[in-house]
């Protein structure tokens, strides 16, 4: 770790009413010292007290730079756990920059992205999944984000991960004692409740790992493509919730030919919405290639929002369609209600139901249970397929459509306060490989294999679910992680 005193600009280098410059190391309070005056001259930064704010002005030599409120606070109680010293100025890019420059030229290094976060790390105010926390705070894209980011600052993931760790270093002690000790610790009857144990450990792994596909889809948004006939109402319905004209609305068929992406929020939920071309057999080679983008993002989403004209009678084209999203995660919105309909929510259950039992076949898997393909609007119970009748033109069937939403992915409301969600894909895999060694655990004792092994299989948990929290990291992860950081973090 370098410990020699770090400076940058901590606020976003842009026109504001105030900039902030961090400085932070053994060294801030002198050198700020140097380059403060106080109203009268006569105050010293070095001489007053931890967490106090003071009033002056930033010189260069004899220049005046800016007039300032300077924050004075001494180690260990700061961010850092370092001493550290905040500058607030007036918010011009010029004036933050030339008071950088000077408290560089008086002692200071440039802090590297995300090393003020990385020293709170080192020094041991934060563990590394609370620093990552911190950055996913910075860049939250819904409120879920936010407040999923602020409960893991707080301590949600890394004290779950500590008290596994507890449970499983118990159980290692255990068992080194015993082998080291054998006359006065025995291991009688220990078996059955270290396989007790073992399974509920795993179990507990397993539920954060479950929870990570939608953690990330929270964290990131869903990633939600519209597909459809030409003229379903697809752009429409796009522009109805982003709000505004985002895709050309016409009469003719075929008048998106390429894919349009707007991320929008529903209630703390983020969609990142694509608008696709209507899928359909067209000659026309602009066409085509607009169609064959459409089939590939509806393979690799989330979610699919099919659009069906309820005006218009099903053909093949609606066939296709439903055999590309056949088993995926989809609602039906039955579109165009305000007119006549020749399509009801029966044919559309029907024709689904059909597709996802013949994709099932294809693919040697048999179905568990019919009421997993779909759902009319009026069942409560949420499955595979939802079908929501809607007209873009009237706005109709948007609330029912957030609603189907929440249940199709996270079982009605989202209560973060109350669910451990992990968003973070490295913590994901460490999770993976300290469940995978709690199945070598199990299985090790149902083949009555020596003590030794349960041993080894228990310390490699452990010290998985330790790079969670950066104690089994090294510092080339270290740095990774750091690098990704913004400036004055």
């Amino acid at each position: 770790m370098k410990t020699d005193t770090i400076a940058a600009i901590a606020t976003a280098v842009s026109d504001s009413g105030i900039g902030i410059i961090r400085i932070s190391g053994d060294e801030a309070i002198e050198i700020a010292n140097r380059v403060y005056h106080s109203k009268n001259n006569r105050k010293r930064l070095v001489d007053v007290k931890s967490h106090t704010i003071h009033y002056g002005y930033i010189y260069d030599g004899d220049v005046l730079v800016d007039e300032v409120m300077v924050a004075v606070m001494h180690a260990p109680n700061t961010y850092t756990k370092e001493d550290t010293v905040e500058i607030d100025c007036h918010g011009g890019i010029l004036v933050m920059n030339q008071i950088l420059e000077v408290i560089l030229k008086n002692g200071c290094r440039l802090a590297e992205p995300g090393e003020f976060t990385k020293r709170a790390f080192l020094n041991g105010r934060i563990d590394l999944s609370k620093a990552e926390a911190v950055m996913d705070i910075i860049h939250s894209k819904n409120e879920f984000a936010l407040r999923s980011s602020v409960e893991q600052l707080k301590g949600s993931v890394s004290d779950k991960v500590r008290s596994l760790r507890e449970d499983l270093l118990y159980e290692i002690a255990f068992i080194e004692s015993a082998l080291d000790d054998p006359e006065h610790i025995s291991l009688d009857g220990y078996f059955d409740k270290l396989a007790e144990k073992a399974s509920r450990i795993q179990g507990e792994l397993k539920k954060l790992i479950d929870s990570a596909d939608n953690g990330k889809m929270l964290k990131d948004g869903i990633n939600t493509v519209i597909v459809g006939k030409p003229n379903a109402g697809k752009s429409s319905l796009l522009n109805l919730l982003v709000g505004e004209e985002k895709a050309i609305v016409t009469s003719v068929a075929g008048t998106t030919r390429d894919v349009l992406e707007e991320s929008i929020k529903l209630h703390g939920v983020g969609l990142n919405m694509i608008d696709t071309a209507g899928i359909r057999n067209t000659e026309d080679v602009v066409e085509k290639i607009g169609v064959e983008k459409a089939r590939k993002y509806a393979g690799n989403a989330d979610l699919i929002v099919y659009v069906v004209d309820a005006s218009r009678p099903l053909d093949e084209n609606d066939d296709e369609i439903m055999e590309l999203i056949a088993n995926k995660k989809v609602i039906v919105l039955l579109n165009k209600t305000d007119l006549e309909q020749v399509v009801s929510e029966d044919d559309i259950v029907k024709k689904m139901t059909d597709m996802s039992q013949m994709d099932s076949i294809e693919n040697d898997k048999k179905m568990t249970d019919m009421s997993q393909i779909s759902s009319i609007e009026n069942d409560k119970k949420m499955t595979k397929v939802s079908v929501i009748r809607t007209s873009t033109k009237e706005n109709t069937g948007m609330d029912d459509f957030e609603r189907t939403i929440k249940q199709l992915f996270f079982g009605g409301e989202i209560a973060v306060n109350d669910e451990i969600y992990i968003t973070n894909q490295r913590h994901k895999e460490a999770l993976i490989e300290a469940y995978e060694s709690m199945e070598m655990v199990l299985k090790s004792l149902d083949d009555q294999m020596p003590e030794d092994f349960y041993s080894i299989d228990l310390m490699s948990a452990y010290a998985s679910l330790g790079r969670i929290i950066g104690e089994e990291v090294g510092e080339d992860l270290v740095n990774e992680i750091f690098s990704k950081f913004c400036m004055g973090k």
